[in-house]
């Protein structure tokens, strides 16, 4: 559990900073040692939005809204996830 919440706090002083891809890594690590713990994969996908990676972030808030179907985080973030899918398939079909 100390390792679970020293590798959170890692992620979020790299969010911080905005480097995202780092963040990535210490939540995924996080994941590992608890996959039940919401805010990880929330936090997660707020870095997926940053990076441009809506499919992600969107399987992110599917996951944490299978364990609790209220959290307005993974709500919010995955409406933003859709959005940003959306906004990306217009793009391609002008190409």
């Amino acid at each position: 559990m100390e390792k679970f919440k020293r590798l959170k706090n890692e992620g979020n002083d790299f969010v911080k900073m905005g480097e995202y891809e780092e963040a990535v890594n210490k939540y995924s690590e996080c994941m590992k040692l608890n996959t039940e713990e919401c805010t990880v994969y929330t936090n997660r996908a707020l870095c997926y939005l940053k990076l441009y990676k809506y499919e992600e972030a969107k399987q992110d808030c599917d996951h944490v809204l299978q364990i609790e179907d209220s959290n307005i985080k993974a709500f919010y973030r995955r409406a933003l996830a859709y959005k940003g899918l959306q906004v990306r398939k217009k793009n391609m079909a002008g190409i």
